[in-house]
């Protein structure tokens, strides 16, 4: 029964960490955005996103919050490919 429990523990912890890691991708596309309207490159916004981006990713067994994080990660992706578009072109 122990061990049952502490397998709902780490469960549950890789689901906090999973939404956590989506609401901090989040939280870096706003920044960028925000950057972006007030006319800035948004280096340092673009920096952060991309580590946030290359941290391993905790499994969730939810396929509807998975399915949630490809769409941000996608989405964090797409930001980070025409920054590098912008870079070049500049």
């Amino acid at each position: 029964a122990l061990m049952a429990l502490q397998g709902v523990e780490d469960a549950t912890e890789r689901r906090r960490r999973a939404i956590r890691r989506g609401g901090g991708l989040l939280d870096r596309l706003d920044e960028l955005k925000l950057a972006l309207l007030a006319g800035e490159s948004g280096e340092g916004t673009l920096e952060r996103l991309n580590r946030s981006l290359s941290e391993e990713r905790p499994v969730d067994a939810d396929p509807g919050l998975n399915s949630l994080l490809d769409q941000i990660e996608l989405r964090a992706a797409v930001e980070l490919a025409k920054a590098d578009l912008r870079r070049s072109a500049a």
